[in-house]
């Protein structure tokens, strides 16, 4: 299996690497076009603020790809929310692959939200195995509404959406990678769509 995780300079990459490795899969790290269209699946990792990474992805031409790809396309936390209509944070237009916008969260809640947290309402074949109200690790200060594309949903506040999906792309705010046995077991459901 060919996975690529999408290397455009705003990616907790080496953790993603080594919990595929984990897995067996040997996930490489590209910002090359035409690589990242033959991979069989394609992580887009996030770290950071959303308008320096979207002009990171602008200037490697990877916003215009990334909504054409084909395959399954996986995006973890930042990389989840840029796949969104338009995210608060930097008042940054995102690839609208998710109709949905990202808002910050208020100022009742400590900020960013840091730790584990339950995620529920699971409903797609990413959570085979998983059961509802299971720990995930997260780290953010920005999230997804609640809409009709949410495979699960956490609440912080306010519902908001912990994951989604649309057609062959998924997307998830928390970061399997650090989230144990059931993180890993995430990422293996993505490795078998």
């Amino acid at each position: 299996m060919k996975l690529i995780i999408i290397d455009y300079g705003a990616g907790n990459i080496k953790s993603i690497q080594f919990a595929f490795k984990r897995l067996g899969v040997d996930a490489v790290l590209s910002n090359n076009i035409d690589e990242i269209k033959t991979a069989d699946k394609v992580i887009f990792p996030g770290v950071g603020e959303a308008s320096s990474a979207m002009k990171m992805l602008q200037e490697s031409e990877l916003d215009e790809l990334i909504p054409q790809l084909k395959q399954p396309v996986l995006g973890i936390c930042l990389g989840m929310q840029l796949m969104c209509n338009s995210s608060e944070e930097g008042n940054t237009k995102g690839l609208g692959i998710f109709n949905v916008d990202v808002k910050k969260f208020s100022k009742a809640v400590k900020v960013p939200q840091i730790g584990w947290n339950v995620i529920y309402d699971l409903k797609s074949d990413l959570f085979t195995g998983i059961k509802e109200k299971e720990f995930m690790y997260l780290v953010h200060s920005f999230y997804a509404e609640n809409c009709e594309e949410a495979i699960a949903v956490i609440d912080y506040e306010i519902e908001y959406a912990s994951a989604l999906q649309k057609d062959n792309f998924y997307g998830v705010q928390f970061h399997p990678e650090k989230s144990g046995i059931e993180g890993s077991k995430i990422l293996q459901n993505f490795l078998n769509l």
